[in-house]
């Protein structure tokens, strides 16, 4: 029997940096393992729940800042021998809205992100690893779905 998991997650690109989160260790992480690298903000679609809905429910719960979602930019899919992993990332198109988040003020992202900022993908540890080599800004700016998988790394 395979395990499937499916997540929604937000690009929010300003000055050619891509909002980024470092997680904690918390109650109910699927990832207990160290937090030692970045990845962009969202999280798990619960059954049932469209897409769009999800994105705007987890983006909200993590940043307390309703996103403005514009095009699909990505989908991932890792696969395993029993768990599948898949993830679609869609461009958040209010980039300025996102300069100043106080954690305190949301009702997840103090009890789940240990930092967030805008970086430099390819100067931090970031996954997906394709986020480190993908040029995000033509990529959004393109409008064009990619399709990665775990044979693409």
């Amino acid at each position: 029997m395979q395990n499937r998991r499916v997540a929604v997650r937000g690009i929010i690109i300003k000055d050619g940096k891509l909002l980024a989160v470092r997680l904690k260790q918390y109650k109910g992480r699927i990832d207990d393992e160290g937090q030692d690298f970045w990845c962009v903000p969202g999280g798990t679609v619960d059954i049932g729940e469209p897409l769009i809905s999800a994105l705007e429910r987890e983006m909200t719960e993590e940043t307390g800042i309703k996103p403005v979602i514009g095009n699909l930019l990505y989908i991932q899919q890792f696969a395993h021998k029993d768990w599948e992993h898949l993830e679609f990332f869609f461009h958040i198109t209010n980039a300025d809205d996102y300069a100043h988040i106080d954690l305190d003020k949301t009702t997840h992202g103090a009890v789940e992100i240990a930092e967030i900022d805008f970086i430099d993908p390819a100067a931090h540890t970031l996954m997906p690893m394709f986020l480190r080599v993908q040029d995000i800004v033509a990529d959004a700016a393109s409008g064009v779905t990619q399709v990665f998988d775990n044979l693409s790394f």
